[in-house]
């Protein structure tokens, strides 16, 4: 029996999209059992580290990287991961965990306002349309809040979804250069728990009196939430596309806001609700125009004629 890659890819990315879904959950239970923040972040990103490099082993791929490569992963890894993530779980402490992946989820509205600026990319009528309509939603949720929002969680979540955007314009030049996902999320890890262990110390040293459910809670987002989830993202991007992989990945915001209602009791309104759709479907239409403008200019090029090599 043959099994349609398209859905294995779709399976993959599901699978991806639960397991980041449920790491600001992992993290909750964590800072429960009394695990601070920078102490959870530099495990996450070591441990994680540790298992990458150990998959790069089994699977004997390369280690080698030159050093312009070095500088840019620890670029991605040591600064743009590394706040992104503090800024993500530090929201999580002021803000529930379904309104804080909700808030994250209006990255891909960063990504085209950057990718206008840097990569000259047309703002295009449809697109800002998108944007508007996340940010509407955006405003539904917020303005109907859970009984009283901490603006300082609210700016975290806004300071992760920015970093996120910059992260993933940037590593999208960069990721192209390297051997494969593995070699490249190994790296990005092992520089972000370098740079964690300097904000540990700067935030008064480790802090490892957290009892067992916190250790779980860390295995959880160090297996579920970042390693599986990466790599079965990078397998299906390898199987159904970046588009087709976005669109699905838009699940995440929901698993968390599922999750967060049977575990916390957080809930929506049905005010909520539509403006949690309208942000979810708004990110969904800018991904969706990206890629049409993609394949317009790709129609427009002409064909490149190959001779056979001797």
């Amino acid at each position: 029996m043959v099994v349609n890659p398209l859905y294995v890819g779709v399976l993959y990315i599901i699978v991806s999209a639960v397991g980041f879904g449920v790491m600001s959950i992992f993290a909750v239970y964590a800072y429960g059992a009394g695990a601070s923040v920078s102490t959870l972040v530099f495990l996450r990103f070591l441990f994680a580290a540790m298992l990458f490099f150990a998959l790069i082993r089994i699977r004997r791929e390369s280690f080698r990287i030159d050093k312009k490569q070095v500088m840019y992963l620890i670029l991605l890894g040591g600064v743009l991961y590394t706040l992104q993530s503090l800024s993500f779980f530090s929201s999580v402490q002021y803000i529930p965990t379904s309104l804080a992946a909700l808030i994250l989820y209006t990255f891909p509205v960063f990504v085209a306002i950057l990718s206008y600026f840097v990569d000259k990319e047309v703002l295009r009528l449809k697109t800002v349309a998108a944007m508007l309509l996340s940010l509407l939603g955006l405003g539904l949720v917020l303005g109907l809040s859970f009984g009283g929002i901490q603006p300082l969680g609210v700016m975290l979540a806004f300071a992760a979804a920015l970093f996120y955007s910059v992260y993933i314009v940037v590593g999208n030049r960069v990721g192209k250069g390297l051997s494969s996902s593995y070699v490249t999320s190994g790296y990005i890890t092992l520089f972000a728990s370098g740079s964690m262990f300097v904000v540990v110390q700067l935030d008064g040293g480790f802090s490892f009196a957290f009892d067992t459910a916190g250790w779980w809670a860390l295995a959880g987002i160090v297996v579920f939430s970042t390693v599986l989830a990466i790599s079965c993202f990078f397998s299906g991007l390898k199987l159904i596309g970046s588009t087709k992989a976005s669109v699905i990945s838009m699940v995440e915001p929901v698993v968390t806001i599922l999750f967060s209602a049977m575990l916390f009791g957080e809930r929506l309104s049905g005010i909520q609700w539509i403006g949690a759709c309208a942000v979810i479907a708004g990110a969904v239409l800018i991904v969706m125009g990206k890629q049409e403008v993609a394949q317009g200019k790709a129609q427009d090029q002409p064909p490149v004629s190959h001779t056979p090599s001797s």
